[in-house]
């Protein structure tokens, strides 16, 4: 075996944690510095805390708060896209059919969505000059902007209610089986 080939033993080398408790131990060096002990490891004192390397906490909690504030400000925008205070021209329903409906005293997507609420497709057609073509567009300019029109709430709650039917018909099905 070569001589001087294992490092020197210090058996009193001292351990000092960031929190000040030392102890001692051996070792290959004097002195041990260490940022967490058994004396204040969360693990062991049982206290929450974090331990921050380098700022990826705070670097988390900033894109925790931006991506909350993204997702706020995705639904306001999505909210005053489906305002019913918008004007007609939103819509993008043409000159002639603008005109109808203004003549007609109804000046907002809100005014629309009240007359379908109220009388119907009817309330529309009812308009002269306004016929089921005329109709027609402006119910599909109102779903591409994201409005719910009266009428399409019921078919909604069946398609939600059709999953429980399909559910409810498999387990007669395994009963009977």
């Amino acid at each position: 075996m070569k001589p001087d080939l294992h490092p020197k033993w210090y058996p009193e080398a001292q351990v000092i944690c960031a929190c000040g408790n030392t102890w001692t131990v051996g070792a290959t060096v004097p002195e041990i510095r260490t940022d967490v002990c058994s004396a204040c490891h969360p693990f062991f004192t049982g206290e929450q805390r974090i331990v921050d390397t380098e700022g990826q906490v705070d670097r988390f909690m900033r894109r925790l708060r931006a991506r909350e504030e993204a997702l706020l400000e995705e639904e306001r925008r999505k909210a005053s896209r489906t305002s019913p205070e918008l004007p007609l021209e939103v819509l993008e329903l043409g000159t002639r059919l603008e005109n109808l409906l203004t003549e007609a005293g109804i000046e907002k997507v809100g005014d629309i969505l009240d007359i379908l609420a109220e009388k119907g497709d009817e309330g529309l057609t009812d308009i002269k000059g306004l016929g089921l073509k005329a109709l027609a567009d402006t119910k599909r300019g109102l779903r591409t902007h994201g409005f719910v029109l009266p009428g399409d709430e019921p078919e909604a709650e069946e398609a939600e209610a059709s999953p429980e039917d399909e559910t409810a018909e498999e387990a007669a099905a395994a009963e009977a089986a």
